[in-house]
């Protein structure tokens, strides 16, 4: 699972879609390739944000990578650009996040690509690397998970016990049953001479 990218953008006044703020980790990719893998994901961005309806929540795949898109009324749109395995659900929950964060600290007067700095992006994009650090859902299922794999080799443990268990008793009776025998024989071999 890996995060590329997370971009805000909105739409101008003439309905041109505006990239406000964008990060990525192209780290994955050779060093040349970089610059045009960019370029893509910025340009493919731009074309889901201005396909996207308001209010509307989109997963666009394309070969190994999902575009999740929310566009909300306040007039931005959430990018993230990821590979196929990446959920779903932590994906829009983190758009929403960031969108929120970026609406509480640029009231909309002040959007203009060329002044925001927006640093958390970039935190985002590392914490979330790894869905389950930001999704608690997530984590609590992965504990539980891990819990119930405890339990079963648990129980697995205790059948083989209980397994080994019958067989001691099984042995047991037999060696009951054959300590029997071996006293009544001696008791036969014995009876027919006396040792005086």
């Amino acid at each position: 699972m890996k995060l590329y990218s997370i971009s805000v953008l909105t739409a101008t006044t003439d309905s041109q879609v505006v990239c406000l703020a964008a990060e990525y980790d192209l780290t994955s990719f050779g060093y040349f390739q970089r610059s045009s893998v960019q370029e893509f994901m910025g340009f493919f961005s731009k074309t889901i944000a201005e396909r996207t309806k308001t209010g509307q929540r989109e997963s666009v795949e394309e070969n190994n990578y999902v575009f999740f898109s929310h566009a909300r009324i306040e007039g931005l749109t959430g990018i993230i650009i990821a590979d196929s395995e990446y959920p779903q659900r932590v994906a829009f929950s983190l758009i929403n996040k960031i969108l929120d964060e970026f609406l509480i600290k640029f009231p909309k007067d002040t959007w203009n690509p060329k002044t925001i700095h927006f640093p958390e992006l970039k935190t985002h994009l590392i914490k979330y690397q790894d869905p389950k650090e930001g999704d608690q859902i997530m984590k609590v299922q992965e504990q539980l998970d891990e819990t119930k794999k405890v339990m079963n080799k648990t129980m697995e443990s205790l059948l083989q016990r209980g397994e080994r268990l019958d067989d001691l008793i099984d042995r047991s009776r037999d060696i009951s049953f054959q300590s029997k025998a071996f006293y009544k024989q001696a008791k036969k071999t014995n009876s027919c001479c006396t040792i005086c």
